[in-house]
């Protein structure tokens, strides 16, 4: 077992990071911690007072390095609430509503899957579904008693066939997990290669290429596993909090989603996926309190 303590951390918050809608595989327990998987590891976040404290088994890295750099605890989001915070009245609401939202820099494989998995669906089904893939085809770890598993590598998947992956439930997403993962360990997209791309664009036009990967989707992967801070993913809340604050349509549904990239391009200074998740975790708790 690994520890690793954070004082007085500013803009970190337990529940604005796991409920936020970023990741998939991170569950609350009955004392408030959260318990997830992050590649090889298990770890449980807690905070008492001031002091955030991580603990967990983690394999093949350094416990701390993993923390710092899965939760981007070398940047500065004091800078990005100040920056944003002057845009309008509405930004500075939304941030202080989720004050605490950090984005996790995931693991761009897992990442890919899951928001592939994510069309047309809901989180806990999601997260059901990532969990029975992860029993099936991942590696166990054991940690206070219990079993995990990690989320299986391109490798391990490519066992899987399509009825394969039907029977755990995906739907018509079985097929498009199955050509993804083939067109991954093919490197007919080499992941490795992205990282290296500076263009948002760039990057974008690769990930289209998989199978499953439409532009909402692509902006997910954008923003979560290449922090591509530009990206700006687009479903039914953020259309709704985009349309009820700035553009103001009678039917939201017919808010054109290239009106929005524009907007968000002119309007968050580059900053765009953070407004976005600041925007969604406001108008999706705000509607769930009402």
């Amino acid at each position: 077992m690994e520890t690793y303590v954070l004082k007085n951390q500013e803009s970190f918050n337990l529940e604005h990071i796991f409920e936020c809608g970023q990741c998939f595989r991170w569950n609350k327990e009955n004392d408030g911690s959260y318990i997830g998987i992050v590649k090889n590891s298990v770890i449980r976040v807690n905070k008492i007072n001031e002091e955030i404290i991580f603990t967990g088994v983690c394999k093949d890295e350094d416990f701390k390095s993993l923390i710092r750099y899965y939760f981007d605890l070398d940047t500065n989001y004091s800078e990005y609430k100040e920056k944003l915070s002057k845009i309008d009245e509405y930004m500075k609401q939304s941030i202080k509503f989720g004050e605490g939202i950090r984005i996790l820099k995931q693991d761009l494989w897992e990442c890919i899957i899951s928001f592939i998995i994510s069309a047309n669906n809901n989180i806990p089904r999601i997260k059901k579904i990532i969990d029975r893939i992860s029993l099936t085809y991942g590696k166990k770890i054991e940690f206070e008693g219990k079993e995990y598993y990690t989320f299986p590598t391109p490798e391990e998947l490519s066992e899987a066939t399509v009825e394969d992956l039907r029977g755990l439930g995906l739907g018509f997403r079985d097929k498009r997990i199955y050509n993804t993962t083939k067109m991954i360990l093919n490197k007919e997209i080499n992941l490795e290669e992205l990282f290296k791309l500076e263009n948002t664009n760039l990057m974008k036009e690769e990930l289209l290429k998989l199978d499953g990967v439409g532009p909402k989707v692509a902006d997910c992967i954008l923003l979560f596993a290449l922090k591509r801070l530009d990206a700006f993913p687009i479903d039914v809340w953020v259309r709704r909090v985009m349309n009820d604050l700035y553009i103001h349509n009678e039917d939201e549904n017919k808010v054109n989603k290239k009106e929005l990239q524009k907007l968000a391009e002119e309007k968050f200074l580059g900053l765009s996926g953070i407004a976005q998740q600041y925007l969604f975790y406001w108008k999706r708790e705000q509607e769930k309190g009402a």
